[in-house]
C-alpha cells in the first residue's frame, strides 16, 4: 500500500492506495473525517489512524483520505472541506458510483453534516459517536447508513446517533445503528477494525443499495472485491 500527503488549499491530508493501484483506473474512495483528539498533530501522524492501522491487513480496493483539520473545529472550514469533496470527486481516481464517508465523533458529526449538505455525492454514510441537525434528516434518505455508537457513551450520548437513525428513516431513509453495550466513548476502534463495515460499504453504488445483514455484523473478514 502506498501513503502520500498532499494539500487542499488550507487542508492537508493523508491518502493512502491499494495494493497494485494503477494510475488511470477508478477506485472506490472512502474520505474519513477524524476527531478533536488529532487537531494540532503533524499531517505525518495521520498514518496512525485507526482506519488505516486497523486495515493495514485487509488490502482493502480503495482509496482512503483523511483530511487533517487546520482549525478548532470541521465547522471552521466546512466550505474548504465541501470544495475538497468535491475535488476528490472530480478526480480522474475516484470511482463516483462508490464514493463513501465516515467520521468519528467530531468527525461524525460533520460526516452527518457534510451528507447532509451534499446528498448527491455520496453512495454511503458511517457516522460514528456523532449527532447531526435531526430536522434535516429528510435529506439523508437516499443515502445508505450505518451508524454506531457506545451505549455508554458520557461524551455524546448514544440518544444523539438513535434520534439520527429515527429521523432519517421516519422520512423513508436506509439507516441503521449498531450501539456497543459496554463501549464508552471509543466506537470506532471496533468499527473500523470490522471487515463486515467495509465490505458494507463497499456493496454499496449509488444504483444499487444494499442492507446491513446478520451476517455483517460478525468480525469475520469477507470478499472486498
Amino acid at each position: 500500500m502506498k501513503y502520500e500527503i498532499s494539500r487542499f488549499e488550507t487542508i492537508e491530508l493523508m491518502m493512502r492506495y491499494p495494493t497494485g493501484y494503477e494510475e488511470g483506473k477508478r477506485y472506490p474512495v472512502l474520505i474519513n473525517l477524524h476527531g478533536a483528539g488529532t487537531i494540532g498533530q503533524r499531517v505525518e501522524q495521520l498514518r496512525e489512524q485507526c482506519v488505516y492501522r486497523l486495515t493495514e491487513l485487509m488490502e482493502l480496493p480503495m482509496i482512503i483520505v483523511t483530511p487533517l483539520c487546520p482549525k478548532k473545529t470541521w465547522f471552521d472550514v466546512f466550505e474548504t472541506l465541501m470544495r475538497l469533496v468535491e475535488n476528490i470527486y472530480s478526480a480522474p481516481y475516484c470511482e463516483q458510483d462508490r464514493f463513501y464517508l465516515a467520521g468519528g465523533s467530531m468527525g461524525g458529526y460533520t460526516a452527518w453534516q457534510l451528507a447532509m449538505s451534499m446528498p448527491a455525492y455520496f453512495a454511503a454514510l458511517v457516522p460514528i459517536c456523532g449527532g447531526g441537525m435531526y430536522w434535516n434528516a429528510a435529506r439523508l434518505k437516499d443515502i445508505p447508513i450505518w451508524a454506531f455508537h457506545g451505549a455508554k457513551d458520557p461524551t455524546v450520548l448514544c440518544r444523539e446517533s438513535e434520534i439520527m437513525v429515527e429521523k432519517v428513516n421516519q422520512h423513508g431513509g436506509n439507516a441503521k445503528l449498531t450501539i456497543y453495550p459496554e463501549n464508552k466513548h471509543d466506537a470506532w476502534t471496533d468499527t473500523y477494525s470490522n471487515p463486515a463495515v467495509y465490505e458494507w460499504m463497499l456493496a454499496q453504488r449509488k444504483s444499487a443499495v444494499v442492507e446491513p445483514t446478520e451476517d455483517l455484523y460478525s468480525n469475520n473478514s469477507g470478499d472486498f472485491g
